[in-house]
Order: C-alpha cells, then sequence, then structure tokens
C-alpha cells in the first residue's frame, strides 16, 4: 500500500519532495502553511485533495498519515517533528535538523520512543555524484579518511536583510546553519566519527551590506534583525584522529560560488565539487567527482562520469526517505548523525565567541 505523506510549508522547496515522494511511490494526501492561500495553491499545483493552515487539526483529522514533510523556517522544525512524531507519524524535515543540538537530541527521543523514523534533508547525500564516491569508499579503495576539507562558499550570497535567515533566534545562525551541507557530506564520507573539539572563527564584515544579497531568499524587512555572521572557518578534529576543516560563506572575497569536499584517504584521495559561474545559478554550474591514485610509481586521477542532476539530490533525497520506510533502501542519514552535525555547529559558535578551542561531551 502507497505510504500516505502530509506536507508542512507551501515554500518553494516543496516542489523537490513533492516530486521525490511521488517518484517513491507515496501518495501526497494533504499540504498545512499559515498562509491558507499558499496551501490551496500548492494543492492546485501538486494535485493534493487536503488542505489546513493548522498543523495539529491535520494530524487529527487524518489519522491514517504515515509520515510528515517538514518544510518551514528553522525555528519550527524541533516543535512541528515533536507534533508529528507524538502523533506517531515518520517525519522528513528541512535542513537545518534544529536550532542546535538540545533540541535535535528532543527530537531523537521522540522518534525512538515512538519508533519512528526521522530523517533530515541533507539532499547533497543523495546528488549522483555522492552515490559514486560512496560506492568506492564502501568497497576499501578509498581507505580510511584522514583528512578533509568542506566548503560552500559564496561572494554574494546573502538570503535578504531582517528576514528571519538573518535572525538568529528564528534561524539558530547565518552561513553556517544554512550551508551545513558539505560539513555533513565530508563527515558522511569519513563514516561519522565522533567529534572530539573544533576550533572556529566567524565574520560578520558584509552581513549588512546590501552589495552582498543574493539573487534569492526572501524580501528585506525593514527596521528586522540582522545578527548573524557572514562567513565561518573552522578545525573539527575527531575521536578516531580524523580531521575535518571547513570554510562556509554567504558573502566573502571569493571569485566564485563553490561547493565541495576533498578528502585524503590511505589508499586514495577524492573530490567532489560544482563550482557557479554565478553565485546561485545552477544554469552556470560545473560538477567535477573524481579520485586519486598512485599506480605503478605513476600519480593517477580519475575522473568519475554520473548523470548530470541540477537539483542536487533533493529530490532523490525525498525519494528515499518513501523508500527507507518501505523497507527498499536504508535511510541516507540518521538522527544520531544529525546530532553529531549540531554538536559541531554548536561548538563552532561557542569557540567563535570565546576565541577558544571547544571539546564535543
Amino acid at each position: 500500500m502507497n505510504k500516505k505523506i502530509g506536507i508542512i510549508g507551501a515554500g518553494g522547496m516543496l516542489q523537490y519532495h513533492a516530486a521525490g515522494f511521488k517518484a517513491g511511490g507515496a501518495e501526497l494526501v494533504a499540504v498545512c502553511d499559515m498562509n491558507a492561500t499558499a496551501a490551496s495553491e500548492a494543492a492546485e499545483t501538486y494535485g493534493i485533495s487536503k488542505v489546513y493552515s493548522d498543523s495539529q487539526k491535520m494530524l487529527d483529522e487524518l489519522e491514517d498519515l504515515d509520515g510528515v514533510s517538514i518544510i518551514t523556517p528553522n525555528r519550527t522544525h524541533c516543535p512541528l517533528a515533536l507534533q508529528a512524531l507524538r502523533a506517531g507519524k515518520h517525519v522528513f524535515c528541512e535542513k537545518p535538523p534544529a536550532l542546535n543540538a538540545q533540541e535535535v537530541s528532543e527530537m531523537k527521543k521522540a522518534a525512538d520512543e515512538r519508533g519512528k523514523t526521522l530523517m533530515f534533508n541533507f539532499n547533497n547525500r543523495a546528488r549522483p555524484e555522492s552515490y559514486a564516491l560512496r560506492r568506492y569508499i564502501e568497497a576499501g579503495e578509498v581507505g580510511r579518511i584522514n583528512s578533509a576539507q568542506a566548503k560552500w562558499i559564496r561572494r554574494t550570497g546573502i538570503p535578504g536583510f531582517g528576514g528571519w535567515f538573518t535572525n538568529k533566534e528564528l534561524s539558530g545562525g547565518g552561513p553556517l546553519i544554512d550551508l551545513l551541507h558539505m560539513i555533513d557530506l565530508a563527515m558522511h564520507y569519513m563514516d561519522y566519527p565522533n567529534p572530539h573539539c573544533v576550533l572556529a572563527q566567524t565574520f560578520e564584515d558584509f552581513i549588512e551590506n546590501k552589495d552582498f544579497k543574493g539573487p534569492w531568499g526572501i524580501p528585506d524587512v525593514v527596521d528586522g534583525i540582522t545578527n548573524v555572521e557572514s562567513a565561518a572557518h573552522g578545525f573539527v578534529r575527531f575521536e578516531t584522529g580524523q580531521i575535518l576543516s571547513f570554510q562556509v560563506s554567504w558573502a566573502e572575497m571569493n571569485k566564485r560560488e563553490e561547493v565541495s569536499v576533498t578528502f585524503q584517504g590511505q589508499k586514495a584521495g577524492g573530490m567532489i565539487r560544482r563550482l557557479f559561474g554565478t553565485d546561485g545559478l545552477d544554469e552556470t554550474a560545473v560538477d567535477d567527482c573524481e579520485l586519486y591514485f598512485q599506480e605503478h610509481g605513476s600519480s593517477v586521477n580519475r575522473s568519475i562520469l554520473t548523470e548530470e542532476n541540477e537539483d542536487m539530490g533533493r529530490i532523490r533525497s525525498a525519494e528515499n526517505f518513501v523508500r527507507t520506510l518501505n523497507g527498499e533502501e536504508p535511510p541516507l542519514n540518521t538522527p544520531d548523525q544529525a546530532l553529531s552535525l549540531m554538536k559541531v555547529i554548536d561548538a563552532t559558535y561557542q569557540s567563535a565567541e570565546s576565541g577558544r578551542p571547544v571539546e564535543i561531551s
């Protein structure tokens, strides 16, 4: 029987969730948004029969829902996930998992207590290039990854001024928490070792400079709050001795937007990278996926060719959620991994504020 999915949030990411759930064979039965007009328009666009403006009412009336998709601003991720999990529903939540590690811990506990699947849209794991590199890693051809470098850097990428993106209370932070994908992907390649400590610094140089605004996001809010970082740089040491450095920015003096992970393993190195000619415009992007070996006394670089994927895995990530519920695929991510990631992010902000390394317990 097809899984029945209810969606909370009628924003732009709904197009990918809807396509992915349908690809997995699920039925979209309801959409909920506080903006009733937006919910109605989404229902018409995606052929969804039921429309709500109150998520609790949706959960109360639709007892046969199998899962709930959460596509809302960051501060609502935890309360909505808890609401759905406690109602006995599986949950697929947009990134970031929550505002901080404590909230993710609460979500994980609720999922464990109800025996429900809790997954997050770390969609870059679902890119064809990511799957390809992971297969080499799982086959033992890379060996243990000793070190990795994660980047999501932009030159002009601030998603509006004064709205929820730039309000730390509503978002949890700036680009570090918004563009966490490459840190997650690097840790995914490294088999998610337990983080031991973080040394990091954040920068706010351009966060109120409208010359650095990106071509997406939300309208500026006059007299709104802008109190997040414009860039974050850090270094993570794991309990295993593995290390990760990262650079994440909305606004920084870079040549072009780069989304990448590079790693150095005991048997081979590798890289997955997307370069943009113009910040945030996919049609200008160039993708690379490579492995680096020493063979018979020579340096050998292999390019891995995969199908094009302009949505950066967003549809495939949502499809994996449904296939996980059906027992057809393993989940692309787990609550334990999300918790480790958020601990790294929390420690990054703490280290930047204190000027000292922060140990993670």
